[in-house]
């Protein structure tokens, strides 16, 4: 499916008076909803497989060896049990669904697999970033509306 064939979709979900449209492909998912007036796209993303654990960067946990030699060691044990989410696509950040209102996620919340976490903007287009896993969120990695890149970490999650 090219970007025409999806621009074609979005214009006529829009025009009609559909709520929602899910389409999935071979290696893609396309999910449309149509809130009032205004229409929210998400758009193709690759289905992504859940992924193991990831330790810290090498250059980050060797930074402050110099310092102590026991606590980047737990804080690189520490981090390896948690599951990162990374950014999927080259975006913006938003911890919320627009200006003022709650954000999907905090510290400490609970999430299930598929859980909203978040937003990326890509080309005007709003993408929900959901949850592969079921767990507790350690970390915001991402401050809201800040410029993301794709595959960088957004969440550390103990699935626990």
């Amino acid at each position: 499916m090219d970007i025409r064939e999806i621009q074609n979709l979005i214009k006529f979900v829009s025009k009609s008076d559909v709520a929602e449209v899910n389409l999935k492909l071979k290696d893609i998912e396309i999910k449309i909803k149509n809130v009032g007036s205004q229409t929210v796209t998400y758009a193709a993303q690759p289905m992504m497989q859940p992924q193991m654990p990831v330790a810290a960067p090498a250059a980050q946990a060797a930074a402050p060896a110099t310092t102590s030699a026991d606590k980047p060691v737990e804080t690189a044990e520490d981090n390896s049990k948690y599951v990162t989410v990374k950014s999927p696509m080259i975006g913006t950040f938003y911890r919320s669904s627009g200006p003022g209102k709650d954000p999907f996620v905090a510290v400490g919340d609970t999430v299930s697999s598929g859980s909203v976490l978040c937003i990326v903007e890509a080309m005007k287009l709003f993408n929900e970033i959901e949850s592969e896993v079921s767990g507790k969120i350690v970390k915001i990695l991402v401050d809201d509306a800040t410029p993301i890149e794709y595959d960088q970490p957004l969440f550390l999650i103990d699935p626990s």
